[in-house]
């Protein structure tokens, strides 16, 4: 899984690495959009292929925790799931290994807003090729994929009551989220601080304002992801 120390494989926003691991993202995007009719003709495979997908997606996230560990990086302040894209990927699994619909909407919302940000401006200090880049970029992805898939082959439709269901989903999670941080002397979602390495939030304004910045951005980016994927799920995959 690679060394515990970093010093060799620092990340590099904008780097050669970082474009040509998001236009493989964008190639493997493109091509479940070209392929979506063939792969609804084969219910019974698809079925198949979303649960070995949330088991890969577990899989590499339970393996990133076990790095953690190892190399002694595993602390209550950082390392729980309590970032939003954390929170998405479990969400994603369980949709994708229970095919809930009432997950999808958060998904498709909080899931694909928050990893194209991540993507975008990745909180990374490992360089490829180190397990933590494989982890990054193939979970973000594979959240994204995961709202695709349900929109452009499942059939769902997006509507605009999901994007205010997700935002108030999302504002109800927060007090506990500033507890934890309270607590443990943490940053989950970013809501004591911004990150060190630059973000969206440096162009939302000082703290605390960068937070009500943050809700009017999420909506949003919420409401462009709706206009972007409605009227595309007509033809339903039960």
């Amino acid at each position: 899984m690679g060394s515990g120390n970093g010093a060799n494989h620092w990340f590099v926003m904008f780097s050669f690495t970082h474009f040509f691991v998001l236009f493989i993202i964008a190639l493997i995007i493109v091509l479940l959009f070209t392929n979506r009719k063939r792969m609804r003709e084969n219910v019974a495979s698809l079925k198949v292929a979303e649960r070995l997908f949330a088991i890969s997606l577990l899989a590499m996230d339970i393996a990133y925790h076990i790095w953690l560990i190892v190399s002694d990086r595993w602390r209550l302040e950082d390392a729980l799931p309590l970032e939003l894209c954390s929170i998405s990927l479990l969400v994603s699994i369980v949709l994708l290994l229970t095919g809930n619909r009432y997950l999808v909407d958060f998904v498709i919302f909080a899931g694909i807003g928050g990893a194209l940000q991540a993507l975008a401006t990745p909180v990374l200090d490992m360089d490829y090729p180190h397990f933590r880049f494989f982890h990054f970029f193939y979970t973000h992805a594979g959240i994204i994929l995961t709202g695709l898939y349900y929109v452009w082959v499942k059939g769902y439709e997006p509507t605009f009551k999901g994007v205010l269901k997700t935002m108030l989903i999302l504002n109800a999670i927060l007090p506990f989220i500033l507890v934890v941080n309270w607590l443990f002397d943490g940053n989950y979602m970013f809501l004591r601080m911004k990150p060190e390495n630059g973000s969206i939030l440096d162009f939302l304004g000082p703290y605390p304002w960068y937070l009500l910045s943050l809700e009017m951005v999420a909506f949003l980016i919420f409401t462009v992801i709706w206009l972007l994927l409605r009227n595309k799920g007509r033809n339903r995959v039960r």
